[in-house]
């Protein structure tokens, strides 16, 4: 773990023009700096820079934040990664703290397995680049696959010679030891305790994991060695740093374009992946075979909520089109279904279209899947028992679909499409709905649920952000204290013992509201109000800078969002000119209408907040009231609270200015 010390160099060291310039072109714009989005595709530039506050943000997608911020959601990373990435930027030596003995034994260990395998690609490779053996039938193998030297280097691909004792020997000569070589699984033992080459023979397509490392390998035998062979491809085993369910082929080169262009194409093998990468399609991934899991689903899901699978249309292609598909769905993921013409696979397809050619015929062809289920098991079948038995599986895949409004409009298609009474689909439904709940823990059960009952239109898995799930005048209160929570708003204040004191606006929010015994919904609100308290005796402390640029990133990524509305990223210099400077007297006339601004802002948001909590708390007691008839002296005492409660509304509302009668 990186100390805290350390973490607080790199924030500062970190400016978010260098850190920014070193994806977008940014061209100065008065005070601040603006470009081309790298999250969303534009053509006028909506993506501001701030140096002053050491923000960017978009206006047309809204992604940004500080640099930290902004690592994390162009690279994809952990904030963990994040932090290394500008530490190795700007050449800040990373302190951890001190691990426990089994901490560093573990991580010692992983961190070996990594440079072995390290030292294992760059060995394939060189061997492919340098040695006759290597030129002659390793690179004369990609080169017939028409693999340009640009994307064999982009994927790192190799060749390993075909002695099965070469690798082991030069391995133990540069030093690196036996048991990291066994545990990679670059090689194994035979009876006779010699180390054996796993991939002697074979081309190598080396497995990076989301982070840039390499966890595994692929050997491919060639052509000419294939038939009858079972095994002609060969993976690293499963170890502590590689395990095919978690992993997928290609994720690392493809994550930025899979979360720029909002969708992931997925595909069955390695060449698939090779291929479209040089054909200009970017955000693709294989599972190279094997059904997806609910981990790499959840990995996508980081990037994006739309797949397509893209395979060839013979029979091992549908097969593969319907492996997984139900638990894609039931994560969540809006799903597409192509399977390509004419005995093609995505490897063929693509070395014969553009890109452009190629993804116009992936916008014409492509299917959701429950209508490219129909039309497979549907179409000439009229046996009845079949028919019943295809339509089952179809409704049972529509169970899995998390958004409300689509498993509706699929059930009404479908009922449509096969002529049936739409009621008798909705009970099938029904009944496959209850039996995947009973399948599941009680936890999964909870989380379908409340997505199931979630009336929205909002894409599926959109996710909600603290901010969105707050009310307004919540909302409303934490901007003000990110942005002027360090403001003082009463002077010079007599306590209760006699003492004068002074309050700013995120101490007088704390007062009040401890005052009424009221606190914020979110945890996050919650931290943000208390540590805006705690550093108000800080020297020179600012509630917005503090924010922006806090520790904890979904904070930083709240004051981000609550701050670049009111500078807007405007060119301060143009929004200035022509003005006539301020003299002494005006200066304070305006920051002394400034903070009385702010003070009638943070009561007014206070009474308001209080509005909130007494309507609601009416409405809980008006339920409770419901439920107790029977027990008298619970409803007794339930309406002189009620009584209470709306008489100090009415009182709050008069000071509002509102007219409550009811």
């Amino acid at each position: 773990m990186i100390d805290h010390a350390t973490v607080e160099r790199i924030k500062d060291a970190a400016n978010i023009v260098e850190v920014v310039s070193e994806f977008v072109t940014l061209r100065r714009s008065g005070a601040n700096y603006k470009g081309l989005c790298p999250f969303h595709d534009e053509k006028t530039p909506s993506f501001y820079v701030s140096p002053a506050r050491g923000m960017c943000h978009c206006f047309g997608c809204g992604k940004g934040g500080n640099p930290v911020g902004f690592i994390m959601e162009h690279e994809q990373m952990t904030y963990p990664e994040a932090l290394r990435w500008l530490a190795n930027k700007y050449h800040i030596e990373i302190h951890e703290r001190e691990l426990s003995d089994d901490e560093k034994r573990e991580q010692s260990e992983r961190e070996s397995m990594f440079i072995v395998n390290e030292w294992a690609m760059k060995y394939f490779q060189e061997k492919m680049q340098d040695d006759p053996d290597g030129i002659a039938i390793g690179m004369q193998y990609f080169r017939s696959r028409g693999f340009r030297d640009d994307i064999i280097r982009k994927f790192q691909l190799g060749y390993d010679l075909q002695d099965r004792h070469a690798l082991a020997a030069e391995a133990l000569r540069k030093g690196y030891k036996e048991e990291f070589i066994l545990k990679t699984g670059i090689c194994y033992k035979n009876d006779r305790g010699e180390l054996i080459d796993r991939y002697a023979g074979r081309v190598i397509f080396p497995w990076i994991g989301i982070s840039g490392k390499v966890v595994g390998f692929g050997g491919r035998l060639l052509d000419s060695r294939t038939k009858g062979v079972n095994q002609k491809y060969v993976n690293s085993p499963d170890s502590e740093i590689y395990h095919k369910d978690r992993e997928l082929y290609g994720l690392y080169q493809a994550k930025k374009a899979i979360a720029k262009e909002d969708r992931v194409y997925m595909v069955e093998g390695y060449t698939d992946v090779i291929s479209m990468h040089q054909c200009g399609i970017e955000n693709v991934v294989a599972n190279s075979g094997t059904a997806l899991s609910v981990h790499q689903i959840h990995i996508l899901h980081r990037f994006t909520s739309n797949i397509t699978l893209l395979y060839d249309g013979d029979a091992a292609g549908i097969h593969a089109a319907m492996r997984g598909t139900d638990m894609l769905l039931s994560e969540g993921m809006n799903l597409k279904v192509l399977l390509l013409p004419d005995g093609d696979d995505p490897d063929s397809f693509s070395k014969k279209h553009s890109a452009s050619d190629f993804r116009k015929y992936i916008e014409e062809h492509q299917t959701d899947f429950i209508q490219f289920k129909t039309d497979l098991l549907l179409k000439n079948e009229r046996d009845p028992l079949k028919r019943s038995e295809a339509i089952n599986s179809i409704i049972r895949s529509i169970s899995f679909v998390l958004n409300p409004i689509l498993r509706d409009t699929y059930i009404h298609d479908c009922s449509v499409r096969m002529g049936l009474n739409e009621a008798t689909l909705i009970n099938t439904l029904n009944g496959f709905i209850r039996n995947n709940r009973e399948d599941m823990t009680s936890e999964q059960a909870r989380a379908v649920q409340q997505q199931q009952n979630v009336q929205t239109t909002r894409p599926v898995m959109q996710q909600v952000t603290p901010l969105q799930q707050a009310s307004k005048v919540e909302r409303m209160l934490v901007e003000l204290i990110i942005r002027n929570g360090d403001t003082v708003i009463y002077d010079n204040v007599e306590s209760e013992d006699g003492t004068t004191m002074s309050l700013n606006i995120a101490q007088y929010i704390d007062y009040n509201l401890g005052v009424d015994g009221l606190k914020f919904a979110n945890p996050l609100f919650v931290k943000i109000l208390a540590e805006a308290v705690a550093h108000s005796s800080d020297k020179a402390f600012n509630t917005e800078q503090f924010f922006i640029h806090h520790e904890d990133i979904d904070i930083s990524r709240i004051a981000t969002d609550l701050c670049v509305d009111k500078y807007r990223m405007l060119d301060e210099q143009k929004k200035n000119a022509g003005e006539e400077p301020k003299n002494a007297d005006e200066m304070r006339v305006e920051e002394e209408n400034r903070i009385d601004g702010l003070r009638q802002q943070t009561e007014h948001l206070l009474n308001d907040f209080r509005m909130d909590y007494l309507e609601q708390h009416l409405k809980d007691l008006q339920a409770q009231i419901a439920q107790a008839v029977g027990d008298a002296d619970k409803l007794k005492q339930l309406m002189e609270e009620y009584k209470t409660t709306h008489e100090l509304r009415s009182k709050l509302a008069r000071l509002l200015g509102n007219n409550i009668i009811a």
